[in-house]
């Protein structure tokens, strides 16, 4: 063996199965790969995507609701029923909030805001399923309501399309809202907020 070799250090890698006794130090400490928090990282990141789609759909709602605004005009003499409701606002509302606390409950979780979180979500559900409600009574009272006062054929049926397109909009939306308020509620179900301090 040459004088200059004997001095390398040689690194052994072995596969996780093989074990040689005697290289292995015998002061290790246990590392565990489960996490002692209650709300894991993963889950953190399901709230935080959660509460920015309830907060985009219900920008969208309330931008819908705008445009039923311009739908009072001669020859309608009323609102669509969906706006008389005022659905698309005060369900925006909720939903915003909701996912408003969603985003802060990622951030930064204490056991106050795991309480409004749970409950803004209930109420989210509560008007996603009035909307759904609500939105098919719509397409009942309001099927013909360009048609039944428009004397203009051609621009009626556009029109109606239009109308039919953002009401099956609004409905997804709504449908879309109720599964997320439904999700955060299974998924926060099992946490008790005894170390709420402690979570990520």
């Amino acid at each position: 063996m040459a004088p200059n070799t004997a001095h390398n250090p040689v690194f052994l890698v072995f596969p996780p199965e093989v074990t040689v006794p005697e290289l292995q130090p015998t002061d290790r400490t246990a590392t565990t790969y489960e996490s002692s928090t209650p709300f894991p990282k993963l889950l953190a990141t399901k709230v935080k995507i959660f509460g920015i789609l309830q907060i985009l759909f219900g920008l969208m709602n309330f931008s819908f609701g705008i445009i039923f605004i311009f739908t009072f005009e001669k020859p309608y003499p009323r609102f669509p029923f969906i706006f008389i409701t005022g659905y698309p606002f005060w369900s925006s509302i909720l939903f915003i909030n909701s996912g408003a606390f969603l985003i802060a409950l990622e951030r930064k979780t204490t056991e106050t805001l795991v309480k409004m979180s749970r409950s803004m979500n209930f109420f989210s559900a509560l008007a996603a399923v009035a909307g759904i409600v609500l939105l098919a009574l719509a397409f009942i009272l309001d099927q013909n309501y360009f048609c039944g006062y428009s004397g203009g054929v051609s621009e009626c049926k556009a029109v109606t399309t239009l109308f039919i397109g953002i009401l099956i909009m609004l409905m997804a939306f709504s449908i879309i809202e109720l599964l997320i308020s439904m999700s955060f509620s299974v998924l926060s179900r099992d946490f008790d907020c005894c170390d709420c301090e402690e979570w990520c």
